[in-house]
């Protein structure tokens, strides 16, 4: 157990199979993996810090995926909307865009928020900010008595063109207070034109406000009444989809912008990982239990700001991660026509894989246990035994009910094959799909699972170089540890750019919203320097959608630069129409020292030990390969496969001919280059 130290910075992902704790002590990384408790997750976030054994205070940095499951399971409250007359089917008439093209029995999503529930307002604002019909008083007095008897949950109110003009959202508001409800109010949550897209994502925020709140107040309460010590008391932040942290009353108020909590932390984490060993273009790779998330990073770490969860429309700034129904525990099953089709469905923590001692479904996990490619004792630095013998067992019979010849081995190879096409899919969305080439790209493999397919998807896809960064398993955590607190606003302008940029006009909006900034940080107690990142959203005149630049004198060139990389080509002479100005703040925690990423929680490392030799499966046979215990890899060495290494938060396989070795960072760096 570590050092009882006072004021502790802990960071804790909550995952589908695994929460894992990472903090500072003594100036190293340390983790802890604990099995998740997906019915209330801060009962793992407690067992975990009981077991760090803190004492005082502590900061306590939150990656949750309360947010992702409520909107997968559709678990969220009872919510109304308010909008203007004439508008309220907008949140169910949408786009007129088909998923599925030629899917004649595609079903669409359905809205949050029911026909019944939907409140129509006579108030009208133009696009310029002219009140055309004010808001009647009388008419929202009816609208709250209406409110009471249809007992809604939660409150959205979005109105025709609230960002150009608030007064009357705001009075809506002020009506509605006495309800005492959760209120999302669109121009404070996303002032932004396009008017679909702004009221899903006031909706998806006011659908998740009633359970995030009431989570968040479950964990303050656990940590706040002995549960982890009768004298610790802790502050707590959460992370946000845009790789930031925030304050929980913000994270409460605004749960939309944690949706994609756990994986932003990821990306934050392979960034400053691969930043260490000299790589700042990179595509992540997260290989989870449940899921696994892929993103690329060019450079610096930048948010998209549309984004579709559930498929329903998000536009809140958030990390382009692409996520697919891949992981560990996805199980594997033969579809009506006999193919092997592996996932979305996952074993998750309850009842997990074969191998975990209760699961009794054929998941990744087993297979690459009966690959040799996990071994069975060396899983969780062997404070976890994986059960082989049970394994092959039921799998056995799950061959045998389904009339397959395959020997185990081929089968699990087979199942790996099909998981990894569907990997591979992923990265090529976030990389080829938006006009970058993966083969200029280092891929940075983590999560529980990363390391034993990241070789095999990084060859399928001629990505020269894979790096594990030393603590795998966790670098989700890893990354809320490092991250910095981030506040993003906005504001849609349409503002016609022809002969020159309109700069005046653009400085006096920017340093409006850097006042919103300066008060918002302020109001939260952070004290620090802000740094400001300036971009705009352009577009050519007559095109419907936009690209966001940064925020120059030399805004023009770069927009055509930019538009050239994407689309391959430009409009020499066509007007730009300037769309939406976005400001993001960006502090870095004052009580944040430097960490080294040494040791892990095993102690410190080991001096060098014979490598043991295990049959794993390459190539449509068993072979042998090296077992490295990670702790035991002598910096810069050069070492070669075929070969598997261990460590307390994952294992990563290294294919036959390829080179790796530990660099100075501590990153495994694998060179797919065969010798």
């Amino acid at each position: 157990m570590p050092k009882r130290v006072r004021q502790f910075r802990i960071a804790i992902d909550t995952g589908g199979t695994f929460t894992d704790c990472v903090w500072v002590e003594n100036g190293r990384i340390r983790i802890l993996k604990l099995f998740s408790t997906p019915s209330d997750p801060s009962e793992a976030i407690a067992e975990g810090l009981k077991k760090i054994g803190l004492a005082d205070s502590f900061v306590l940095l939150h990656g949750t995926t309360v947010g992702t499951n409520t909107l997968l399971q559709r678990k969220g409250a009872r919510v109304a909307l308010i909008a203007t007359a004439g508008f309220e089917d907008a949140i169910e008439i949408g786009r007129q865009a088909r998923p599925r093209l030629y899917d004649f029995f595609f079903d669409r999503v359905e809205p949050l928020v029911p026909a019944e529930l939907r409140f129509g307002v006579n108030e009208r604002i133009a696009a310029d900010g002219e009140i055309l019909r004010t808001v009647s008083p009388q008419e929202l007095r009816v609208i709250a008595d209406r409110l009471r008897e249809a007992s809604p949950e939660s409150i959205a109110i979005c109105l025709l063109f609230a960002f150009a003009g608030p007064r009357h959202e705001i009075a809506v508001a002020e009506a509605l207070q006495s309800l005492r409800l959760p209120l999302s109010v669109s121009h404070q949550i996303v002032p932004e034109f396009r008017e679909y897209e702004r009221m899903s994502t006031v909706v998806v925020n006011a659908y998740l406000q009633p359970v995030m709140r009431s989570y968040l107040e479950l964990l303050e309460k656990r940590l706040g009444k002995g549960a982890v010590s009768t004298r610790s008391s802790a502050r707590v932040f959460v992370m946000q989809s845009n790789g930031g942290i925030t304050s929980l009353r913000s994270a409460a108020h605004q749960p939309v912008r944690t949706i994609l909590s756990g994986p932003a932390g990821g990306v934050v984490g392979a960034a400053a990982m691969a930043n260490r060993s000299g790589f700042d273009r990179l595509i992540s790779f997260d290989m989870g239990g449940t899921s696994t998330d892929v993103a690329l990073v060019d450079g610096n770490i930048r948010p998209s700001n549309q984004a579709e969860i559930a498929g329903l429309p998000v536009n809140v700034p958030m990390l382009d991660i692409h996520t697919v129904g891949a992981g560990g525990g996805s199980i594997a099953r033969f579809d009506v026509a006999g193919a092997l089709r592996v996932g979305p469905e996952s074993a998750g923590a309850d009842p997990g894989p074969i191998c975990y001692g209760r699961g009794s479904q054929p998941t990744v996990t087993d297979a690459n246990l009966i690959l040799g490619r996990l071994q069975p004792l060396h899983f969780l630095g062997g404070d976890f035994t994986l059960d082989l013998e049970r394994t092959r067992r039921l799998v056995a019979e799950f061959l045998a009910k389904h009339s397959c010849p395959l020997s185990l081995e081929k089968f699990a190879a087979g199942l790996v094959r099909v998981v990894n096409a569907t990997m591979e899919r992923a990265i090529r969305v976030v990389s080829i799909e938006r006009g970058y080439d993966p083969r200029e790209f280092t891929l940075v493999a983590f999560g529980g699972a990363g390391g034993l397919h990241a070789c095999e998807l990084a060859t399928a896809l001629g990505i020269p170089r894979v790096l594990l960064p030393p603590l795998p398993g966790a670098l989700s955590a890893y990354g809320i540890l490092v991250s910095d607190i981030v506040k993003d606003y906005s504001r849609s302008v349409l503002l016609q750019a022809v002969a020159r940029l309109p700069f005046e006009r653009l400085e006096k909006e920017f340093a409006a919203l850097q006042t919103r900034a300066r008060k918002d940080f302020s109001s939260e107690e952070w004290q620090g320097r802000i740094k400001y990142d300036a971009s705009i959203d352009v577009r050519y005149k007559g095109q419907g959608y936009e690209l966001n630049i940064p925020y120059t004198r030399r805004l023009v060139e770069a927009f055509a630069g930019e538009h050239r990389r994407r689309y391959g080509y430009i409009y020499g002479n066509r007007p730009l129409e300037l769309v939406t100005l976005r400001l993001r703040a960006v502090m870095r925690p004052p009580d944040l020292g430097r960490a080294q990423t040494g040791p892990l929680l095993r102690g410190e490392a080991n001096k060098q030990e014979e490598a043991e030799t295990v049959m794993t499966y390459f190539d449509n046979s068993m072979v042998p390969a090296k077992l490295y215990r990670r702790n035991s890899l002598r910096q810069g060495r050069r070492y070669s496969g075929p070969a598997v290494v261990t460590e307390y938060s994952a294992t990563t396989v290294i294919p036959p001919g390829m080179r790796f070795r530990i660099d100075s960072a501590g990153n495994l760096r694998i060179d797919l280059r065969r010798s």
